[in-house]
């Protein structure tokens, strides 16, 4: 199991980004737009400079769910590896099976 505050932190990650997702993406737009001025440009720029590093969905990991580990999560069913395969052997996630051929 990984560490409370690692998980912690990676929870307040996810709230920043959800946070300034909104202002992050106007301030892109703004970059990105082709038409307008180079100062509007320059100052959109700055002001997506200074908002706080975790704002950026970039920083963001993956992690299970049940035990916060960082590694080997599937993205589809939020589990680690090994969560996966116990709870898949229990028969716990439909459409689910063990391989044999």
């Amino acid at each position: 199991m990984a560490k409370v505050a690692l998980i912690n932190r990676e929870l307040k990650r996810r709230a920043a980004v959800k946070k300034f997702a909104v202002k992050r993406a106007s301030l892109v737009a703004i970059i990105n737009d082709s038409k307008a001025d180079d100062d509007a440009r320059m100052v959109a720029r700055e002001a997506l400079q200074n908002l706080p590093r975790n704002a950026s969905p970039v920083r963001l990991r993956n992690r299970c769910a049940l035990t916060g580990r960082p590694r080997g999560v599937y993205s589809k069913f939020g589990l680690g590896r090994n969560k996966f395969r116990e709870i898949a052997m229990r028969g716990e996630i439909p459409g689910i099976t063990k391989a044999s051929w």
